[in-house]
């Protein structure tokens, strides 16, 4: 969440930011500094009256020791009467701080000052693209994902169907095994620099409230609500919460973290899109990457490396891409800056988002509590000063890959005349040298 400083001391920049992500949203903005102000004026007033207690009390103890009990005991009453005053006072003073707490976790991110302006997906800006050539594709291409799967057995819609009802998969055969590649080739790509965790799939409400998933995204989770726990719709909700409340120190910074997982959401929203195959499922498989970085330089820099990486498992799996830079109007609500990866799928002749690549700022980390002590200065004569206090961190995630889709550009892409489908070189050795997915 946004920090109440800056929004006290800085109340124009704030909502002109704010305004950026389209008009009214800096509306909460007016809300939260008149909360402030009225706690603020309450909290100096509770303190005003715990300073007369106090010094009552000092005056009681005098009293006393002069022998002037009644006069004592009348400083007693009037003592008591303002401790009740400021019993009230305190309660409603938290009172406003919830409620301030409340709407700061409702208000969005401030966009990144390179963030492109635009009211929605139009004015998304394609920074580059990769490996395409729309001449290129043969009709053997240009058949979709699904039909592919019923010539060579790799899915079970219908069973999945069954089983779970609609928008769930169930991958058999080759198919499996292809996903279960994908999975294992993201995990020895980026074992180099990411420490892999296999995170629980059901987390705490704090722990979705830490991302920024809830209060807003609540319809499009899934709640166990006997058990108050969320089922996870990404990786980066248990992993941004591994040092939730903890204080890092500054040279161990940045944190890199990766993750294989199942996701799932509800996709409430998607009434009139297209959700036949693997374009939109309820629950997905994700290799998820996560940095927890000191300060703005070194997050964008993590924020790089994550597209780096994913960029060159898209040219090693021999797929057409494309780097999006998500415009204000379309970014997350937690995020400041968000590059899309969307691999091209000759078959349904879309652009497929494959992977979304996050900067936070301070946002998710402030909500989260996570906080670092910064390196110590060394002086003119060599003696390293302690450092004075802490500062938030700020998070980064990417998406290396979201294999449903990737799987269907996959398929789509590499099938070759005969039907079958060509495996590329990284991925044979995670299917036993095999070179190509033939039918069951």
């Amino acid at each position: 969440m946004l920090d109440l400083r800056r929004i006290r001391t800085e109340p124009e920049a704030v909502r002109a930011a704010l305004d950026r992500r389209g008009p009214g949203t800096s509306e909460v903005v007016d809300q939260i500094l008149a909360l402030d102000a009225e706690q603020r004026r309450l909290t100096a007033e509770r303190d005003e009256v715990r300073s007369q207690v106090k010094s009552l009390s000092k005056q009681v103890g005098r009293l006393r020791g002069q022998g002037q009990a009644d006069a004592a005991e009348a400083k007693m009453a009037e003592s008591r009467a303002l401790g009740e005053r400021e019993k009230v006072l305190a309660g409603e003073a938290d009172r406003l701080g919830d409620d301030i707490r409340g709407l700061l976790l409702t208000v969005p991110n401030t966009p990144s000052d390179d963030a492109p302006d635009g009211a929605g997906e139009a004015d998304n800006v394609v920074l580059r693209t990769e490996g395409y050539d729309p001449g290129a594709y043969g009709d053997h291409q240009r058949v979709p994902h699904w039909d592919i799967g019923d010539e060579l057995g790799l899915f079970e819609f219908t069973r999945a169907t069954k089983i779970s009802g609609s928008m769930f998969i169930m991958y058999r055969g080759w198919g499996a095994r292809l996903l279960r590649a994908m999975v294992q080739l993201s995990l020895d790509r980026n074992a180099d620099a990411y420490d892999e965790v296999r995170p629980p799939t059901l987390v705490l409400t704090e722990t979705m409230v830490s991302t920024g998933h809830l209060p807003k995204f609540a319809d499009e989770a899934y709640h166990v609500e006997r058990d108050d726990l969320w089922a996870i719709p990404t990786a980066e909700v248990p992993l941004t919460s591994l040092h939730r409340d903890e204080i890092l120190d500054a040279g161990q910074l940045p944190l890199r973290y990766m993750a294989h997982t199942s996701c799932f959401r509800r996709e409430a929203g998607a009434a009139g899109k297209d959700t036949r195959g693997l374009l939109r499922t309820h629950e997905f498989d994700k290799v998820e990457l996560l940095a927890v970085a000191g300060d703005a330089a070194q997050a964008v820099a993590c924020q790089q490396d994550v597209l780096a990486r994913s960029e060159g498992l898209l040219r090693d799996l021999g797929l057409a891409y494309r780097v999006v830079d998500l415009c204000t109007g379309d970014l997350g609500n937690s995020a400041a800056r968000t590059w899309d990866i969307e691999a091209y799928a000759p078959g349904v002749d879309q652009w497929l988002e494959v992977s979304s690549v996050s900067w936070f700022t301070d946002y998710q980390a402030r909500r989260a509590n996570i906080r670092f002590r910064p390196q110590p200065e060394i002086g003119p004569d060599g003696t390293p000063s302690k450092p004075k206090g802490t500062a938030v961190a700020h998070t980064v995630n990417g998406s290396a890959m979201g294999w449903p889709r990737t799987v269907a550009a996959y398929l789509e892409t590499h099938r070759r005349q005969d039907g079958t489908v060509a495996i590329v070189d990284v991925l044979r050795p995670y299917l036993g040298g095999a070179d190509a997915i033939t039918p069951r």
